[in-house]
């Protein structure tokens, strides 16, 4: 009987290993197999992409705040994104200190990408140099309506002064005290035209103050902090700014719940129940018109800006927030003039 056991367990551990061989040849013959399927299919991948040519434009952003700053670095990088082309996008955000921004603008040139966004006002000194060595290469900087007299530079900038009127008119719809704070960063570019048209929209919609501080920083977050916390001590009821830093300001909104009017991107994010309205930069509008001039052979340039007319500034609405009545139809209306011209922002 033992003898026997023996013999059948022995010839069962046979049997089973000869079911695992069997087994292992055929996962080997089938990985083989999919080894060369898939080697096929990466073959014809490759081949497509070849046929493809050019069909995959290889871009870059260089920037100065972070890609989700809520702000001024976002609404490029989400403008592009939002094209309808098959892009290669890398970004370089942070480089707050231009020298930093160069180095970063010139290896993406030597690296052969196609198209360089430079997004930085101070980015302009910088791109003299570098533009005229990488004649092949397209580069887009702004917030500037001047391409430095240069072949394959195009430029873009906001009339950041129109969304700031309308924004300026719903904020006397909704004071109280009559005195509405702004808090800005460098007194240039987008900013101070977002600021002067938010100004010029209070003041013709109501009998009301504003009052401006510029910190001197496009980067100081506890500089707007500050800004935003000495106007409340003044009693205003209402708070704009501009910059990639606002959102020290807008935290001081926050804590003491009070009304607050965005730029350059949407910011209810920030505070989904106190930021009224956002003037939202769409700049894919004048990013389409640019690539297709690349691709017709014509590098650079030119100068664009986005309008609330051309669809590349739009006002977005917070539906979390309840606007007193009257005050969406006078934004509506206000928008309309600007459109047709009957209504002056004071750029």
């Amino acid at each position: 009987m033992t003898s026997n056991r023996h013999l059948l367990r022995l010839l069962a551990l046979l049997f089973s290993f000869g079911l695992i061989a069997a087994a292992c040849g055929d996962s080997t013959d089938d990985t083989s197999a999919d080894a060369g399927e898939t080697a096929e299919s990466d073959a014809d991948s490759d081949s497509e992409d070849a046929d493809a040519g050019g069909d995959t434009l290889t871009m870059a952003i260089v920037a100065p705040s972070a890609s989700d700053d809520l702000a001024f670095t976002q609404s490029m990088i989400e403008s592009i994104e939002a094209l309808d082309r098959d892009i290669d996008l890398q970004v370089t955000d942070g480089t707050f200190v231009v020298d930093d921004a160069a180095a970063a603008i010139r290896g993406y040139a030597e690296d052969g990408v196609e198209v360089i966004v430079a997004h930085g006002t101070q980015f302009g000194g910088p791109l003299t140099e570098i533009a005229p060595e990488f004649p092949e290469t397209t580069f887009i900087w702004g917030t500037s309506s001047d391409t430095q007299g240069l072949e394959n530079v195009f430029a873009y900038y906001p009339a950041a002064d129109q969304g700031g009127y309308v924004n300026g008119v719903l904020a006397a719809a909704i004071s109280e005290s009559g005195k509405i704070g702004v808090v800005g960063p460098v007194e240039a570019g987008d900013a101070v035209a977002y600021i002067n048209g938010f100004a010029q929209g209070a003041m013709d919609s109501g009998d009301v103050e504003v009052a401006i501080t510029y910190t001197g920083s496009f980067s100081d977050v506890a500089l707007m902090a500050e800004a935003a916390q000495a106007h409340l001590s003044n009693d205003v009821d209402v708070l704009t700014g501009s910059s990639q830093a606002v959102v020290g300001a807008v935290g001081v909104a926050s804590e003491n719940g009070v009304p607050w009017f965005g730029t350059q991107a949407n910011q209810v994010p920030l505070d989904g129940e106190l930021v009224v309205a956002s003037q939202v930069y769409h700049w894919e509008v004048v990013l389409v018109e640019m690539l297709d001039l690349r691709d017709s052979g014509t590098l650079g340039g030119q100068a664009f800006e986005i309008t609330l007319e051309n669809g590349g500034l739009e006002i977005e609405f917070n539906d979390g927030y309840e606007l007193p009545e009257g005050a969406r139809e006078a934004a509506d209306a206000a928008i309309a003039g600007i459109i047709d011209g009957s209504v002056d922002t004071g750029a």
